[in-house]
C-alpha cells in the first residue's frame, strides 16, 4: 500500500512537471488576447456620459492603443505567435517578447498614473475629441489588416 502511494505521488509529480516546462515553451501572442474594442462610440453618446466615464474611456482606449499600435508590422489582431508568423521559438526571442511585454507594461503604469492624476483637470471636449480620434485610429487599424 506504501508503495503504491510513493509510485502515485512521483507519477503525479512528474506530469506535472512535464505539463509546466511544455506551456513555458509555447509560442506567446504577439497582442495581447484582452485586447479589443467591444463598442465605437459617436460624439452624441460621448456628449450624454458624465467626465468621470469618459476619463475611464479615454484610459482604456490608451490602453488599446499601447496594446497594439507598436506590432502593427506584426499582426492587428490577438492571437498572432511568433511561429505563426517564421520568427523561430527560442529562448532568446520569448526573453525578447518577455522584456517588451514588462517594458510596455512599465511605460503603460506610468502613463496611467500620470493619465489618473492630470486628466480630470482635461476640458470634457478635449476628451471626448481625444476619445474619437483614438477610436478612429483604431477603425484604421481594422482597416490596415483587411488591405494587407
Amino acid at each position: 500500500m506504501k508503495m503504491k502511494i510513493i509510485f502515485f505521488s512521483l507519477s503525479l509529480f512528474l506530469i506535472t512537471g512535464a505539463t509546466f516546462a511544455q506551456k513555458k515553451d509555447t509560442p506567446k501572442s504577439i497582442i495581447s488576447e484582452k485586447v479589443g474594442i467591444k463598442k465605437y462610440h459617436d460624439k452624441e453618446e460621448l456628449d450624454r456620459m458624465q467626465k468621470g466615464q469618459l476619463l475611464e474611456l479615454y484610459i482604456e482606449r490608451i490602453k488599446l492603443l499601447v496594446k497594439t499600435l507598436p506590432y502593427i508590422a506584426f499582426a492587428t489582431k490577438p492571437g498572432v505567435t511568433m511561429s505563426t508568423l517564421g520568427i523561430p521559438n527560442t529562448k532568446d526571442n520569448r526573453e525578447t517578447l518577455n522584456d517588451e511585454f514588462e517594458a510596455s507594461d512599465a511605460f503603460l503604469e506610468t502613463t496611467l498614473n500620470f493619465q489618473r492624476t492630470m486628466l480630470p483637470y482635461s476640458d470634457k471636449s478635449n476628451l471626448i475629441a481625444a476619445i474619437i480620434f483614438y477610436e478612429d485610429t483604431m477603425k484604421s487599424l481594422h482597416q490596415y489588416s483587411e488591405f494587407h
